[in-house]
């Protein structure tokens, strides 16, 4: 015990203040990215050459963490504001479509993906909810920032059915950024189902120039922030397509299945691919694809009797203590739309890759 508190106190308090700016800079300042944790706004920022990347954000108000912002390295947003940052002319829709996340919509029978702070209290028995719970590693470098983190798939009790610890990998090699994510999900006490659901897996919410053009009756977001009813929506300046590994484009490429699919639009002048990879060692590969016209873009490879129409069923299990896990890589190409050819050579990179 210090017997003179008054006489060591500046010590102490100038050692802690030491202590904690250590903490939340983990990374050395002069490298190409860096990784800070800001505990108290639950957030943690991805930098690379001082420029923002993306964050990992846990806020209260989402049921789940999530990537926000996604950003091409001319640091334009490439996912959705709405509804943690409006924009004029998004749509005001599924507001549990924020940034990039991971989660699924029937494990157990509760409902994982649709949750959102627009779920009435009386309903939300019916739903899951995912806890971040530790930060396990953050490191950065010249190369890339690596974040390792632990979260809980809980049920409306806050009880959890699964342990999810995933690993992200953050990249930048000219113009274009990669995200490789891996996820290993352990089931605890219990056996865990994920019932073949349409709702899942890695999804991500497109800003508006990267969707589909659509000339069907919506509700988007004016100039003044506000909701508002259209019989169609402007689709000046959106030039989203999807094409898969097998060649199929558009809206077409919904409940099929292929290695990768590719989104190739321009925000303004910029052209933008934003590619999402499949890996040979998921469970279901070749995933099938989740991937709407209005903006969701999402790998779904356990949702199969619903995109084959029951052809096939697969309805995965893991049993109490039994683990598995999930890798995919997107990547965020500025200044050109990625071809096939450059495409492929990702994927096969990634395939054979060893992180």
């Amino acid at each position: 015990m210090i017997k003179n508190y008054k006489l060591y106190k500046p010590l102490i308090l100038g050692g802690l203040m030491l202590f904690m700016a250590c903490s939340s800079q983990p990374s050395n300042e002069t490298t190409r990215f860096n990784i800070v944790e800001n505990e108290a706004d639950k957030r943690i920022d991805i930098t690379v050459d001082g420029e923002p990347f993306t964050s990992y954000i846990y806020p209260d108000e989402l049921m789940k963490p999530v990537l926000y912002p996604l950003r091409t390295s001319k640091g334009t947003l490439v996912t959705r504001g709405w509804p943690m940052d409006p924009r004029p002319g998004e749509r005001v829709d599924h507001p549990h479509h924020v940034g990039m996340w991971f989660n699924y919509g029937n494990v157990n029978g509760l409902d994982f993906w649709n949750n959102s702070t627009a779920i009435p209290d009386e309903k939300k028995g019916d739903f899951g909810t995912i806890k971040h719970v530790s930060v396990n590693n953050m490191t950065a470098d010249n190369d890339k920032a690596v974040l390792e983190v632990t979260m809980d798939w809980q049920k409306p009790d806050g009880t959890s059915l699964l342990k999810d610890e995933t690993k992200y990998i953050f990249t930048e090699e000219g113009d274009e950024r990669a995200i490789e994510l891996i996820t290993k999900l352990t089931a605890l006490d219990e056996d865990v189902s994920f019932m073949d659901n349409k709702e899942g897996l890695l999804g991500i919410r497109l800003a508006r120039e990267l969707e589909h053009p659509s000339d069907k009756p919506e509700k988007f977001t004016d100039a003044n922030g506000i909701a508002t009813d259209v019989a169609q929506m402007n689709n000046e300046g959106v030039t989203g397509l999807y094409r898969s590994s097998e060649g199929i484009e558009g809206d077409s490429v919904w409940a099929t299945r292929g290695k990768w699919v590719n989104l190739n639009g321009k925000i303004g002048d910029e052209p933008v691919s934003l590619v999402i990879l499949d890996n040979p060692g998921n469970v279901g590969y070749p995933t099938y694809w989740h991937a709407r016209g209005y903006g969701l873009f999402a790998a779904n490879p356990l949702g199969q009797k619903e995109f084959s129409k029951g052809a096939e069923t697969l309805d995965y299990k893991l049993k109490a203590g039994e683990s598995v896990v999930f890798k995919y890589k997107v990547l965020i190409n500025s200044g050109s739309n990625l071809s096939d050819d450059q495409v492929n050579a990702a994927f096969d990179s990634f395939a054979t890759s060893n992180n």
